[in-house]
């Protein structure tokens, strides 16, 4: 004869399960969003590589265009490896990102002022805030 369990004890063994697959779920949602997200980051860059051979040139806005694409997918793969978000990374894209956008104001607005004070002040945070992180553990960036 079988023994029957107490309803708590039964509720507890669902819950249990339901955890476990929905612990399952999300898991697999990860690692899809991080491939995605990988494959975006390969294919936008592959058309801006494209973009500029056919173009027969490069300028340092498209370099910096590549290192950003570059930063972005060391941060998805730091990401894919720890589950951890690398913010030095981030850090660094915010840093070329916005160095790309004064090399192109300079070169095509030829503009003075506050404008490139603030964004080179936005650097400089940035490039100190790097500094107050501190530097990564030997098995990645936490921070």
């Amino acid at each position: 004869m079988k023994r029957q369990l107490p309803l708590s004890e039964l509720c507890e063994i669902y819950k249990a399960r339901i955890d476990m697959v929905g612990n399952l779920l999300i898991e697999a949602f990860h690692y899809f969003a991080l491939f995605v997200i990988g494959a975006s980051v390969i294919w936008s860059a592959v058309a801006a590589y494209v973009g500029m051979v056919a173009q027969g040139h490069t300028t340092i806005d498209d370099i910096l265009l590549l290192f950003i694409y570059l930063e972005l997918g060391a941060m998805v793969g730091i990401y894919f490896q720890t589950n951890a978000m690398p913010v030095r990374c981030l850090i660094y894209i915010a840093i070329t990102a916005l160095s790309r956008l004064l090399i192109a104001d300079i070169q095509t607005h030829h503009t003075e002022g506050t404008e490139i004070l603030l964004i080179s002040g936005s650097i400089l945070l940035l490039g100190l805030s790097t500094l107050v992180i501190g530097k990564p553990t030997d098995k990645a960036d936490k921070s």
